[in-house]
């Protein structure tokens, strides 16, 4: 197909809308997959024999991969081609499914998980970009609604769908059933979209992203060892250690370049970077509470798969009620009280949740999941779209990229240092008192091990230990998220701009329209 360069008539292509849906298949595709892991966890570490660190990597080795290689992604879409790229990120996906469907063991799983995040850093930004050859103007605000919805979508509908498979089928099933819907975006990508490139965009500087990718793995790697190899470890400090040099080096890098993958000036705009902040935090908070929340439904409640997965429900319906109608409220109080308020419902909604115990039941967790779900739309929707909003329109698609990176930062080190705390606790909390020193490694391992070596030893004592020592592992995870939301709440009442920021000259771009419907 021949590349386009003027789109001015791509909005009357008949094929369209048959393009958008499958655009929409891969984002889908790619929503649920952030959250269908989730639920899939504890049964993975009960067949695979997974400790709670390697739990966190098979979550973490998809963001960070995600996260560093996002913004060369789209780069590479913009000098090669995003039709061929979107192609290309589509078939690492479905190859990466394939591995992680077909593994029997954890290192494999960690390495499909990998796979699938080139993959999906790869189509995420390009699926975007490629509107603006398929739709005019008039049509275009419809198109990005649609796609930003099916990423929406998605969030709620992984738990659901996890949880049937898991019940049915063994826990591959989570891989495998991605296999199908990328297939059928290629297909339709193949048969449907135009090839469309802007040669004049930064190339791809590969150091940038190497020290990205290795300052980012340092870090999550330090956090997510340090509660099994001890804080003072000199592998765990050298490791921070690394992290630190390695994001300094970058820092320093992408300040002398003409033009550079991550805009770092652009954090000095006191809107974008308050902004930024919460907006951050907000993915912190959410992925780690994500990744603690179906061990506590499922192995300390009881709940099947699907159980866990419907369970979910009042944190992602309160989340997309509250994003949904975060906008008029804006309008009437301001972007700074709504994303103060918005933080301060976040951090009662943890604070409130720090109170569950063993006997709570699940009314009192829905109902702190309902209110969490609230202050995440309320925060995130004005704060995305005042970061976007602070920046100047020749600099919009670097600064959108950087805030998009930031997020996916956010959501990895929430997984690790959530998880790394919980993990800690639990092992200090949990009695193993009389059982053989084997048996006792593997109870520490996780809530889901603990409870396997509890029913072969016929020990109710045990099972209630892993009860109690999970939930006050989650308490302080809790504790730490209403913290952090609380002391972000009062930052953005006292930095946050009154308004949001116009744009210096012209218009938000398409793509960066985009990035503000899928907060």
């Amino acid at each position: 197909m021949a590349t386009v360069t003027n789109v001015s008539g791509a909005g009357r292509d008949p094929r369209r809308w048959w393009a958008l849906a499958a655009l929409v298949a891969s984002m889908l595709t790619l929503g649920f997959d952030m959250t269908i892991l989730n639920v899939a966890l504890p049964t993975m570490a009960r067949d695979l024999g997974a400790t709670t660190g390697e739990q966190q990597w098979m979550a973490d080795a998809y963001v960070v991969v995600f996260a560093a290689l996002m913004l060369p992604a789209g780069l590479l879409g913009d000098r090669f081609g995003r039709r061929r790229m979107l192609i290309t990120g589509l078939g690492i996906f479905l190859a990466g499914s394939l591995l992680g469907a077909l593994a029997d063991e954890v290192n494999w799983v960690v390495a499909a998980r990998a796979f699938m995040g080139v993959g999906g850093a790869l189509v995420t930004p390009l699926a975007l970009s490629v509107l603006p050859s398929l739709f005019g103007p008039d049509e275009r605000t419809k198109a990005i609604g649609v796609i930003s919805a099916a990423s929406a979508l998605g969030l709620p509908l992984g738990p659901i769908i996890g949880g049937w498979l898991l019940d049915h089928f063994w826990w591959g099933s989570v891989f495998l059933v991605n296999v199908p819907m990328a297939a059928i975006g290629i297909t339709a990508c193949v048969l449907l979209l135009p090839e469309t490139r802007d040669p004049a965009s930064p190339r791809v500087d590969t150091l940038s992203t190497a020290l990205t990718a290795t300052g980012l793995g340092a870090l999550i790697y330090a956090i997510i060892e340090a509660p099994t190899r001890g804080w003072g470890d000199p592998l765990v400090l050298g490791m921070f250690g690394a992290a630190v040099a390695l994001i300094a080096a970058l820092v320093l890098r992408e300040r002398r370049v003409e033009r550079p993958m991550l805009d770092m000036a652009l954090l000095a705009d006191r809107g974008f970077l308050f902004n930024t902040l919460a907006a951050t935090l907000v993915m912190f908070v959410l992925s780690g509470l994500m990744f603690v929340l179906p061990p506590y439904l499922q192995a300390v409640l009881g709940n099947d798969a699907l159980g866990t997965g419907v369970r979910l429900l009042p944190l992602m319906g309160g989340l997309l009620v509250a994003s949904r109608a975060a906008q008029p409220v804006v309008t009437r109080f301001g972007p700074r009280a709504v994303v103060s308020a918005g933080l301060m419902v976040l951090a009662f909604a943890a604070l409130l949740g720090t109170r569950t115990t063993v006997d709570s039941g699940y009314g009192f967790t829905a109902l702190w999941l309902s209110i969490t779900g609230f202050g995440f739309g309320f925060a995130v929707v004005p704060a995305m779209d005042g970061a976007l909003g602070a920046l100047p329109a020749d600099r919009a698609g670097s600064g959108s990229g950087l805030l998009m990176t930031l997020r996916q930062v956010g959501a990895a080190i929430g997984i690790a240092l959530l998880g790394s705390l919980l993990s800690g606790a639990f092992r200090d909390r949990l009695d193993v008192a009389g059982l053989p020193a084997g048996a006792a490694d593997t109870a520490r391992d996780s809530v889901v091990a603990a409870r396997i070596v509890a029913e072969q030893a016929g020990s109710a004592h045990l099972a209630a230990s892993a009860n109690d020592a999970y939930v006050h592992g989650m308490t302080l995870a809790l504790l730490v998220c209403g913290i952090a939301a609380l002391v972000s709440a009062l930052l953005a009442a006292a930095f946050l701009p009154g308004t949001t920021a116009a744009r210096r000259t012209g218009s938000p771009r398409p793509d960066v329209a985009a990035h503000k419907a899928d907060a």
